[in-house]
């Protein structure tokens, strides 16, 4: 069986199939594809998950261990396998064609693949894994499909815009759906839910905010300790919606761990950063952020940001400012070296 990735929901709303296999031509709509099936497999039960990545030196015995393995903890897995290449080898097309004709029992299985060529998706392997489950295609979004998909979007959080607003975030976005999503997720910070003016939407996509918050992320990025503290200081001042502020920063580092999840993958560095919503023109940026800031930190950071959104809310009693301002210096400064002994 074979559905486009916007008619997933729909499906896992009627139905749980044990074989789903995720073809991400257009990198948003994967994700939100493989989100979906995980979150619909663990709502059924499937609470024990494994991930595997094909990658060099990868045992493909390993897929049907996976599957075969009784569980002490849970009796439904849920079981995946990340082909980063969409290329698995002799070896691995065999491996997958034998355990498509033969699913282990209580399990759902979840295989993400890049997007594929005509002659790829053809392939014998293929064909088995789409004839045992669901093959799920994110196909590249149409432009003239995107205003309706951001009106959409806008829906989900009780916000509408006329069909020239729409328009105009279509165009100023240039058809990038993760630059839409940003843009939409933004829009619901920024306003209460309702109807959202012209004058409102232009105003947040042209300028991203009337403070400069794009500066913020800049400076974030590259490390400018002295002009963070000026833009933190001058945000707080001019009354800057601090829930956008907290927004923004946990863009970037969203950003960041997903080029480190992609490079772990076995991505290269410049598909990692599309994956992971890094626009063309802040590729430098954020190369320049990763050369200064490890996974390990970009994690920790993105925790940080929760905490930071706590006390905004009122739930902690500390300065959420004073935690942000802590938090974007010590990413701006460079790791510490460790000691030798």
């Amino acid at each position: 069986m074979r559905i486009a990735a916007t008619g997933l929901d729909a499906h896992l709303a009627r139905t749980l199939a044990p074989l789903y296999t995720v073809v991400a031509a257009e990198p948003l709509l994967g994700h939100e594809a493989l989100a979906a099936v995980r979150a619909r497999a663990r709502a059924q039960g499937h609470d024990e998950r494994t991930v595997l990545t094909s990658e060099p030196g990868f045992r493909w015995e390993s897929l049907r261990a996976a599957g075969d393995t009784l569980s002490l903890f849970a009796s439904r897995r849920l079981v995946e396998l990340r082909i980063p290449t969409g290329k698995p080898g002799r070896e691995g097309a065999q491996a997958l064609t034998e355990y498509a004709r033969r699913l282990p029992p209580d399990t759902v299985t979840l295989i993400s693949l890049p997007g594929l060529d005509w002659r790829a998706i053809k392939a014998a392997w293929v064909q088995a894994l789409e004839e045992a489950g669901v093959l799920v295609v994110a196909e590249p979004f149409p432009r003239e499909r995107l205003p309706a998909w951001i009106g959409e979007r806008l829906a989900r959080n009780g916000q509408r815009a006329s069909q020239q607003t729409l328009e105009f975030i279509a165009e100023r976005v240039e058809g990038n759906l993760s630059a839409a999503q940003q843009e939409v997720e933004k829009l619901a910070l920024a306003f209460e839910p309702g109807e959202l003016g012209f004058a409102q939407v232009s105003a947040s996509v042209l300028d991203v905010s009337r403070h400069d918050l794009a500066q913020l992320g800049d400076a974030l990025l590259a490390g400018d300790r002295a002009f963070l503290v000026r833009m933190l200081d001058g945000l707080r001042g001019e009354a800057a919606p601090l829930p956008l502020v907290i927004w923004t920063v946990a863009q970037d580092l969203r950003r960041l761990v997903g080029v480190y999840e992609a490079l772990a993958a076995g991505r290269g560095r410049a598909q990692a950063m599309r994956e992971a919503g890094v626009y063309r023109e802040r590729e430098a940026a954020v190369a320049d952020a990763l050369s200064r800031i490890d996974a390990v930190r970009a994690r920790r950071a993105l925790r940080a940001v929760s905490e930071i959104d706590r006390a905004a809310k009122g739930l902690t009693g500390r300065d959420p400012w004073q935690m942000l301002c802590a938090l974007c210096l010590s990413l701006a400064a460079a790791p510490r070296a460790r000691r030798t002994r």
